[in-house]
């Protein structure tokens, strides 16, 4: 379901719930854990660690993401491609950050899965009926749970998530009602917790503390999901995220209070045993334990299953940005956004084991993550600072932002450099890949689109009408379509023209030239007919949103229906046999598909991007199934890509001396 609307509505809040707090509101499961992990327990460390806690909560998601962030609405869309498209006119080099922004988010992902359900499931250490179990024992058995669940859940994303779908909000709601009664429950524990709501305390942990800075890499992972609540906009609407950011949030903050309270009272001068328990679950009850594992791994569940759909969008919208290669893309059900990417769901699925198997724990999975996340939250702070400006806002509240949000993120950033070592470099080596995928696929196109040669339409139309007349040529189609790049309807790119007049005179009675423009806004789909000469050689023009798949054959198809029934095109066949029956003529798409000419005189740099180019394009969708074309339609000719003719070649000639 897509809800627009900027006001509340108590199903709006609901499928709130249940879709975009997954990752931020599982964090309780781990943060505390990390943050106290090997540490003796003080009032100076707990105090001060939740109150950074309840104001990263309030600076970075509340103000930032929540209050100012959401303002970047694209047509009720969020996200950081979203956000890109909105600003993307102002400077070319933005795309950069977006690049970064979005390889980072999808890196993190693969971490997000992990060590939300890998929390929730060590909770059965602290079921007395599994103590007889060693540590060894234990720590493997959760971890098989762990891969067992992984496996089940990316299974079933080809068969779409709607059904399930909408029990998301309800056991969401119940989850973040059980944080608030445990954290409640604990709370008088030791009253003076709630001091952490002053920041003097916060202040004090990282200025006086040893090596307090460097806790900020733990507590930031309170706020790792901000970022995804954006992306989520348009599923939900800002109303809806704003009104049930106000419940979420008192239950996160609750839950830490109690978790704080209870660290006090019972483990204050001593290290809490963070490599069998968990403060969170610490504050169960024993006869709530069981239950209280099972609702906390639904809820980790429902967390990996939102991250994974958003990273199926994300990828979606980079490939229709042309910032990533095209994938086969499935829709699993008819709801609106709903999408499948089998590519991607490996990828995912062999990183998240990947980190199960290496980690095994989540107190080291902790020790890595977040790490790349920050360099997404960075990108997003200058998309944003593009989009004031954008907006007219007054340069010093755009110039305050920066300071305030670089300032808190670049901190975050330095402490989380500290996780490098012990784990940080898989997330950055991953996203640094993806990264690497994105800018060699953006800028190959920047480089092809440099020597692609236009030549305008008119000075050929007379040549293609005497071809489509000239019956001594036998006649390649009835109809024969192109796809074309060329932005002005007026101009063709050379090739086509090649193909058509030189390469085989391709005869036909209707010359079709298809262009797709992708559009800043997420869901136009609209199109427009140019009759060049009517009859004979048509121009149509797609202008989809950047979230509307481009399924051509199909779009095609309406467009010549609507055609006919407006007595604009005369679609029979003009084989006289075949003509006194009506017969529809034959439709014949030609796909002209590029590669690397050896003739090509590049600098070192461009060259080996595009061979990169090429050697990651054969592990991608071929154009003709990425634009959805019928393949028993379509003809692939395959033509040089010469980007930079080699123009000195060094030949002699020598005479023959036969007297």
């Amino acid at each position: 379901m897509k809800l627009s609307t900027n006001k509340a509505t108590a199903a709006g809040l609901l499928i709130a719930l249940g879709i975009i707090y997954g990752d931020i509101g599982t964090s309780p499961l781990y943060v505390l854990n990390e943050l106290i992990n090997g540490k003796t327990i003080t009032t100076e460390l707990i105090v001060g660690a939740l109150s950074l806690i309840i104001w990263t909560l309030t600076l970075q998601t509340t103000v930032k993401y929540v209050w100012l962030t959401l303002k970047a609405d694209n047509r009720g869309e969020g996200g950081i491609f979203s956000l890109y498209t909105l600003v993307r006119r102002r400077r070319k080099w933005l795309v950069l950050p977006a690049m970064i922004g979005g390889a980072s988010l999808l890196a993190d992902g693969m971490i997000t899965p992990p060590i939300s359900i890998t929390s929730a499931v060590e909770g059965l250490r602290n079921i007395p009926a599994l103590s007889f179990l060693g540590e060894r024992e234990n720590v493997h058995i959760i971890m098989y749970i762990v891969i067992g669940i992984l496996i089940v859940l990316f299974f079933v994303q080809q068969f779409g998530t709607l059904s399930i779908g909408k029990a998301f909000g309800p056991v969401m709601f119940i989850w973040f009602s059980m944080l608030a009664v445990l954290g409640i429950m604990h709370l008088s524990d030791d009253w003076s917790i709630l001091r952490a709501f002053s920041p003097h305390y916060g202040i004090e942990l990282l200025t006086k503390y040893p090596k307090g800075f460097w806790l900020l890499g733990a507590v930031f992972l309170c706020t790792t999901g901000a970022e995804a609540l954006y992306s989520d906009l348009g599923h939900c609407g800002r109303g809806n995220i704003r009104v049930s950011w106000i419940f979420v949030k008192s239950c996160l903050i609750l839950n830490y209070l109690g978790q704080g309270a209870f660290l006090l009272s019972h483990y204050e001068g001593i290290q809490f045993p963070t490599a069998t328990s968990n403060p969170f679950f610490a504050l169960m009850p024993d006869h709530f334990l069981a239950i209280g594992v099972v609702v906390a791994t639904i809820a980790a569940i429902i967390a990996s299953q939102a991250l994974i759909s958003g990273s199926f969008t994300l990828i979606g919208e980079a490939i229709r940005l042309n910032l990533w290669p095209r994938l086969k893309i499935n829709y699993p059900s008819n709801e609106r956004g709903q999408l499948y990417i089998p590519g991607i769901n490996l990828i995912l699925l062999i990183g998240c084991l990947g980190i199960v198997m290496y980690f095994k724990e989540s107190s080291k999975m902790g020790a890595a993550y977040g790490l790349a996340i920050t360099l997404c939250m960075i990108a997003t702070s200058i998309l944003f600072a593009n989009f004031l400006v954008s907006k007219r806002t007054m340069p010093v509240l755009v110039y305050l932002y920066l300071l305030v949000f670089l300032s808190i993120e670049i901190s975050f950033l330095i402490a989380n450099l500290e996780k490098f070592p012990h784990g940080g470099f898989v997330t950055l080596f991953v996203g640094g890949l993806l990264f690497m995928v994105m800018y060699v696929w953006y800028r190959a196109r920047k480089i092809k689109n440099r020597y692609v040669e236009f030549v305008r339409m008119e000075h050929y139309i007379p040549k293609m009408q005497e071809l489509s007349a000239d019956r001594s040529i036998a006649k390649y189609a009835t109809h024969l379509i192109y796809l074309t790049s060329a932005d002005n309807p007026k101009e063709i790119e050379h090739k086509i023209i090649y193909s058509i007049l030189n390469k085989k005179p391709k005869r036909a009675d209707i010359y079709w030239f298809l262009h797709v423009d992708t559009l800043d806004d997420p869901y136009t789909a609209e199109y427009k007919v140019d009759h060049i000469i009517p009859n004979d050689i048509i121009r149509i023009d797609f202008r989809l949103g950047f979230r509307v798949q481009p399924k051509i054959n199909i779009m095609f198809k309406k467009v010549v229906e609507d055609l006919v029934v407006n007595n604009e095109v005369n679609i029979i066949s003009r084989y006289e046999s075949l003509a006194s029956s009506n017969t529809v003529g034959d439709f014949q798409f030609v796909v002209l598909e590029k590669y690397l000419s050896a003739d090509n005189d590049l600098p070192f740099a461009e060259k080996m991007i595009m061979r990169l180019h090429f050697m990651i394009k054969q592990m991608s969708l071929s154009e003709e199934k990425g634009f959805g074309l019928d393949l028993s339609n379509v003809t692939v000719e395959k033509f040089p890509l010469i980007v930079a003719p080699v123009t000195s070649v060094k030949l002699k000639r020598i005479e023959d001396n036969i007297s």
